[in-house]
């Protein structure tokens, strides 16, 4: 991809979509990072100097479009990475439906709004849409039903945004980590009642790398799935 290209990121207070933002950054691409509330981009910026940030609540996908609507938006996007992922364990006949649709708005419905937002700007520059998906997205295991569903879902979406927008030039990737050393697993462990030992598990730099070279890709080819599993 060309020097200072258009990165739009959620995810990006903590583990991979943190590790990403700073790779982007360290490399001089222009870098928009979004925050659920105005306090929360405050940190951002502070935490990732030279990015801008965006206010978008991921948790009400419902006022996306209003948000983005009172706020400057970059003139071009090249990327669109969707990173930001919630999950609560639980077996399917204890979860709540608020369990189930505030996982289903975070990990999906806002994926697929922020992507309808930005489509028109991502057609132009032919550019890239990455979901940072999981092995859950693949395969669904005891408790893990409403995480495994949306991330199910989010691989549909996925595959059916390709298939739309390959002629207008708009690649879509969705890559499937297994279990990687950020706070999301910490808290995973935590509700599994397991010891946590980060060194298990992916460093999260090593999915960044797989991101930015899907993204980094020439334009004679596309990655559509790519799995990463812990190599120790």
């Amino acid at each position: 991809m060309a020097p200072m290209a258009t990165h739009l990121i959620t995810g990006a207070g903590s583990g991979i979509g943190a590790a990403v933002a700073r790779r982007l950054l360290d490399r001089g691409d222009e870098v928009h990072l979004f925050a659920r509330d105005a306090g929360r981009a405050r940190e951002l910026a502070a935490e990732f100097p030279g990015a801008r940030t965006l206010v978008a609540d991921l948790s009400n996908p419902d006022r996306l479009s209003w948000a983005l609507d009172k706020q400057p938006l970059p003139d071009r996007v090249d990327t669109l990475l969707h990173i930001a992922g919630v999950v609560e364990l639980g077996a399917v006949g204890e979860l709540t439906p608020k369990t189930w649709n505030s996982t289903l708005a975070a990990n999906l419905v806002s994926p697929a709004e922020l992507t309808r937002l930005f489509l028109p700007q991502l057609r132009v520059t032919k550019g890239h849409v990455l979901f940072v998906n999981s092995g859950a997205g693949l395969n669904a295991h005891a408790t893990w039903s409403a995480y495994a569903a949306s991330k199910h879902g989010l691989k549909a979406l996925a595959d059916s945004l390709r298939a739309e927008e390959h002629a207008a030039g708009v690649r879509v990737t969705s890559v499937y980590p297994g279990r990687t050393a950020t706070p999301m697993q910490a808290k995973v462990h935590q509700q599994e009642g397991k010891p946590y030992d980060p060194a298990r598990w992916i460093d999260p730099e090593s999915v960044a790398t797989t991101i930015l070279l899907a993204i980094d890709l020439p334009r004679d080819a596309e990655i559509n799935d790519l799995s990463v599993r812990p190599g120790r």
